[in-house]
């Protein structure tokens, strides 16, 4: 079994845990409060509990540069973005990791990137034009679920409803082409995600 923890022990599980993970305040928090609820906190000379303050142990990380919410959730909307997800699981991620009301809407994507996501997914699940060659026989039926399948698929991916139903509906690649072009100079920001 291994020895309660003191306040020097938590600082280092602290460091560790920041140094190999890209995280939050809050995980690493919950992960502190985590091991001392396993390991239990150490006592001092006098047989008393020694009393450690997390919040100020994770807010020294924070201040020190060790852990950074904004950075993480940079990182995370990008990648996410970047693989196929829609907005509202991008937020969906950020609130779980513990991020912050205002640095999650900071790291929202626009009208663009949003787009970019559900043609990637499109794409990448060829469905919509991206899987026009897919021959279904000529079942109506057969059709008619493979699209409620296409469509539950990307709103659980976190895409915005009519983002899903135009590029689902786009006949050509072109169109979804003109589609993303077109939000792109609206907000004028060609390759942000």
């Amino acid at each position: 079994m291994k020895p309660p923890l003191g306040e020097a022990q938590l600082r280092d599980l602290a460091l560790h845990y920041a140094a190999r993970f890209a995280t939050t305040a809050a995980r690493v928090e919950a992960y502190l409060l985590r091991k001392i609820r396993e390991r239990g906190l150490a006592e001092d000379a006098d047989g008393r509990t020694v009393d450690v303050d997390i919040s100020a142990l994770v807010a020294r990380l924070v201040e020190l540069g060790y852990v950074d919410d904004d950075a993480y959730a940079r990182m995370r909307a990008r990648d996410l973005g970047g693989r196929g997800y829609g907005g509202r699981r991008v937020e969906e991620t950020l609130r779980h990791a513990g991020v912050g009301e205002q640095v999650r809407r900071d790291h929202a994507p626009g009208e663009a990137a949003s787009r970019r996501a559900a043609a990637l997914m499109a794409q990448k699940r060829r469905i919509g034009p991206y899987g026009a060659g897919k021959n279904d026989g000529g079942d109506p039926l057969a059709a008619r679920k493979a699209h409620e399948k296409a469509v539950a698929a990307m709103l659980r991916a976190g895409h915005q409803y009519d983002h899903v139903r135009f590029v689902l509906a786009a006949a050509r690649i072109e169109d979804i082409d003109n589609w993303l072009a077109e939000a792109a100079d609206a907000e004028g920001t060609e390759d942000q995600w």
